[in-house]
């Protein structure tokens, strides 16, 4: 039965491929609902820190972090560096190069060394933050923050967006921009909880007070932003390995008829050959 079992060691291979991409996907659907379980901490967050700052009114304070003039945009791009995201990073960048045409005091700022790797270019001078994994989501959003709030206080920069890969759902991706800086809707919300308190003891400078606000403001928006492309990372893996797999179980059931064909003809051979040796030996 030579043709069956060269048939055979082709169909073992795919069963176990199969398992493999079988594994790998629901470790990735898996990853995409933890992350998007862990969401709703950003809005506690966020209802907590204003709630925090609501007996006094910053409006009448300007700070270049939350209102400035300066029309020089840094545009963050972020990209994941896991694999199965060539299409969807292909995606942010063309948004973000879209952004860049659409503001031509702009500077781009690559996040994720595949998302540098197509921005850069002879004629293109980028600042990139690399190795994403490597360096934690927190300790990155730190980084970006010092280096958007550094740019933003010595006027090089007056206005930050970031376009990032974001997820609806776990078959939905698409890049989305968002404006982070300035960040006048921190003051829009901490305006709206404002209390008719009359008399508030201001122990430190409100100027001071704002900046130590948006900073961490700005931190943990960056970080969510991060955790988005975390959760849009797991959804396109697993979506690409969905496909991968119905792709693969297909090609397993053409091989299984196949395997199936060759055995009933190594059989039927097989016979024939034993027919043919008894009828010569009479």
């Amino acid at each position: 039965m030579g043709k069956a079992n060269k048939v055979k060691g082709e169909l073992l291979d795919y069963v176990e491929m199969v398992a493999l991409i079988q594994v790998l996907k629901d470790v990735a659907t898996n990853k995409f609902y933890t992350l998007a379980n862990r969401k709703d901490r950003f809005a506690r967050f966020g209802e907590s820190f204003v709630e925090f700052f609501r007996m006094i009114s910053l409006t009448r304070v300007r700070h270049p972090l939350v209102s400035n003039d300066n029309t020089a945009t840094g545009i963050v791009v972020v990209t994941s560096e896991a694999g199965f995201m060539g299409e969807l990073n292909a995606r942010v960048v063309r948004a973000a190069l879209n952004e860049q045409s659409q503001n031509a005091n702009s500077v781009l700022i690559a996040v994720g060394r595949k998302g540098a790797a197509k921005l850069s270019s002879p004629t293109r001078n980028i600042k990139t933050f690399e190795d994403i994994e490597a360096t934690g989501l927190y300790q990155m959003a730190i980084r970006i923050k010092e280096y958007l709030i550094e740019e933003i206080m010595t006027n090089r920069l007056g206005r930050a967006i970031v376009v990032y890969p974001w997820c609806k759902n776990l078959t939905i991706q698409k890049p989305r921009i968002v404006k982070l800086l300035p960040c006048e809707e921190l003051l829009t919300k901490q305006t709206d909880l404002v209390t008719d308190i009359e008399k508030v003891i201001e122990e430190s400078d409100p100027a001071e007070i704002i900046g130590r606000l948006a900073d961490m403001w700005i931190t943990c928006r960056v970080f969510e932003i991060l955790h988005d492309t975390a959760i849009a990372e797991a959804a396109a893996q697993s979506q690409q390995l969905e496909s991968s797999l119905q792709k693969m179980q297909k090609e397993k059931k053409g091989i299984q008829l196949k395997y199936t064909k060759a055995r009933k003809s190594d059989i039927d051979k097989g016979m024939r050959e034993i027919f043919t040796a008894r009828l010569v030996k009479r």
